[in-house]
């Protein structure tokens, strides 16, 4: 390969086929290689691929294994017979989500500018907006967010992995409750330890990017009963299915402005999401920044960097059984979900 050919793009993911245990496998023009194939490629290339037995494994020594696949990657670009030998087509393989159990997951809460604006104006649960018109609260709104993004700080809390489901499974929604609601986002996946991240170097610590939605049951945010208390998020986003992601894990060399990616959700073929995710309030290196000012990330974690306005509790239209989650981000492809009702 000559120096003026461009590095093949490459993504991972997480995949299994005929009810056989899931494996990892590199992802190239729609062709997958499961990265144990890799391993003995890796080292003819002089070159050395560990944890290959699962993404989260290979992101312990992913600054290693990057160049690893990297050159695996350019090696199967330029070599038809071997990745033919080496691939099966992805259309052939169940795609799971490319971490299925990460050790933690974050939540960047009221994070895009536009989604908070329309949540105070169309909840009104803030009690300094009780009372005012519309206008009056959509003015408010926009001061206040004004004032968090040039002097606040980010708001982040947890989910619970066991909320994480495949790229194309379906969603349960359980019977018990009443506006189950999506929340598509950017999410960032943790490439090496980071503790006391200086902004400057938060990129750095970045694996790659994937693609979730944050689905919540927007009736259970708020506890009534515990005003003082606050947000309720186990309850309202930690159910199982409530985190659908993938369909992959993308390296970061392959997103070069992810402060500037497009994001589109459609509900049954309709866009209820389209948003920059230049819209966030605070940027992920921010994001980076202030978690790892007082939490220790570890490889594999997943910061998930807030949604976009478009949000059911906008219309008041909530989700049913039968509808269809299309989510899409630029460069890292789309999820297809649809909605079923829990039985259990």
């Amino acid at each position: 390969m000559s120096d003026s050919t461009p590095a093949p793009r490459f993504a991972l993911g997480t995949f299994s086929v005929a009810g056989a245990p899931p494996f990892p496998g590199l992802v190239m023009a729609e062709r997958v290689v499961a990265l144990n194939a890799l391993v003995p490629l890796c080292k003819r290339l002089g070159g050395e691929l560990r944890g290959a037995g699962s993404l989260l494994s290979l992101l312990d020594e992913w600054a290693l294994n990057e160049k690893a696949l990297a050159q695996a990657a350019a090696y199967l670009q330029g070599s038809a017979d071997a990745f033919a030998d080496l691939s099966v087509p992805v259309g052939v393989l169940k795609t799971h989500a490319p971490l299925e159990q990460p050790r933690q997951i974050f939540c960047s809460g009221a994070n895009y500018r536009k989604h908070v604006i329309d949540l105070i104006v169309d909840q009104a649960r803030d009690p300094e907006v009780q009372g005012m018109t519309r206008e009056q609260r959509l003015e408010y709104a926009v001061k206040l967010m004004d004032e968090r993004g040039a002097n606040g700080t980010p708001y982040i809390f947890s989910k619970a992995w066991s909320s994480i489901t495949g790229p194309f499974d379906s969603i349960p929604l359980p019977a018990n409750v009443e506006q189950p609601d999506w929340e598509l986002e950017l999410a960032v996946v943790i490439g090496k330890p980071a503790f006391h991240v200086a902004r400057a170097a938060a990129y750095d610590h970045v694996a790659g990017y994937t693609i979730v939605n944050d689905i919540t049951n927007r009736e259970l945010v708020h506890r009534q009963d515990l005003k003082a208390l606050g947000s309720d998020w186990v309850m309202s986003k930690c159910m199982p299915g409530y985190l659908p992601m993938g369909p992959y894990l993308v390296p970061a060399a392959f997103v070069p402005t992810p402060q500037d990616v497009h994001i589109t959700l459609k509900l049954n073929g309709e866009v209820k999401q389209s948003e920059s995710t230049a819209d966030m309030i605070f940027s992920i290196p921010r994001l980076i920044e202030y978690l790892t000012s007082r939490v220790r990330l570890w490889p594999g974690d997943v910061l998930l960097t807030g949604s976009p306005s478009g949000n059911g509790s906008h219309t008041n239209r909530f989700l049913r059984a039968g509808d269809m989650l299309e989510g899409s981000i630029a460069g890292l492809g789309t999820q297809r979900n649809v909605c079923v009702a829990d039985e259990t």
